[in-house]
Parts: C-alpha cells; sequence; structure tokens
C-alpha cells in the first residue's frame, strides 16, 4: 500500500499548526464497483450489497452497490498517518458513519486544527476530521489525536509512550 501523499513532503511540524488551519486534503475518486468488490475479497465480506447491483437495488432497496463502512475505516487512520509522517504520530481517532458511499462518489479526506499543546517536548495536536462526500454531505465526521515534533525538538519515540504530563482534552472537560 503506498503512501497517500508524496513521500518527499517535508515532515509537518507541530510549530507550523494553528488553531482552525485546515490541514491537507487527500481527494480519492470516483471509485468504481471493483473498490467496493476488491475489498469484500480481501476482508471476506461476501453480502452482496457490495458487488451485486441488482441485488442491492432490488432487493435491498438500496441506491446502487456500497463502499464497505471498514473501507471508510481504513481510510482515515492511513490519512493520519501519512499526513504526520514520517516523525509523527497518530494517537487516537474517533468517528462516526453517517452517509453511505456508492460507486460514482468522489470522496474529499479532510482535517482542522482544534487545539495545539506543548507536552514534554511534543506537539499534541487536536483535530476535527472527516470524509466528505462530493455533494457537500459529510459521510465520517470524527475527531482526532496526532503528536508532532516541534522544529529542532526531539523526535516523536517510536514506539510511541505518551508524553509525561499528557492529559487527554475528554478527561479535562
Amino acid at each position: 500500500m503506498s503512501d497517500l501523499f508524496s513521500p518527499d513532503r517535508p515532515q509537518l511540524c507541530f510549530d507550523d499548526l494553528a488553531v482552525r488551519q485546515e490541514l491537507e486534503t487527500l481527494v480519492i475518486g470516483p471509485l468504481t464497483p471493483s473498490h467496493a468488490f476488491r475489498w469484500s475479497a480481501a476482508i471476506e465480506n461476501f453480502h452482496r450489497i457490495h458487488y451485486d447491483q441488482n441485488f442491492a437495488i432490488y432487493h435491498e432497496g438500496l441506491p446502487n452497490i456500497l463502499i464497505q463502512g471498514s473501507w471508510k475505516q481504513s481510510i482515515l487512520p492511513r490519512y493520519l498517518k501519512d499526513l504526520t509522517a514520517p516523525g509523527g504520530w497518530a494517537w487516537k481517532i474517533a468517528f462516526q458513519h453517517r452517509a453511505m458511499i456508492v460507486p460514482g462518489d468522489t470522496i474529499t479526506v479532510w482535517s482542522r486544527v482544534t487545539g495545539l499543546r506543548e507536552v514534554g517536548g511534543l506537539g499534541a495536536v487536536e483535530l476535527d476530521l472527516g470524509m466528505r462526500l462530493q455533494s457537500g454531505l459529510e459521510s465520517c465526521p470524527g475527531s482526532a489525536t496526532v503528536f508532532l515534533p516541534l522544529r529542532g525538538g526531539k523526535e516523536v519515540p517510536y514506539p510511541f509512550v505518551l508524553p509525561e504530563g499528557y492529559h487527554d482534552a475528554e478527561e479535562e472537560a
């Protein structure tokens, strides 16, 4: 599986970010029936709504075959991994499935900085993120926490260990 962004991209650093900043997007599509079929085979999900258009439309009443929710689940963490690479760490992600994705759709994966904290020499970055359809409908709204290096600072450790003094923003609320 290739990186979503150019491997020559410079490291995203904590110092480069500001609250409300929109980060790099990823556009995927238009999606095809083969996206659904290949993913069905890869995860051994052979429910006909993912590959049999007549069954999906006439038996299940769907608009088309559906791209699996697990495919969407795989894209958001991969987006964060590639966005923070090579020296960052995607720590936590949460999202909801709110809209179906079907062949013909083009999706835009996006993120926006909602909080910045320096903790233990690392940058904790809170994000809103999601997967938006070409119609503007949000398919997978969510949030994430990533850790990035400070420019000229220490590297984010691998394997990752939370910096001393870090408290989850949700725990503080």
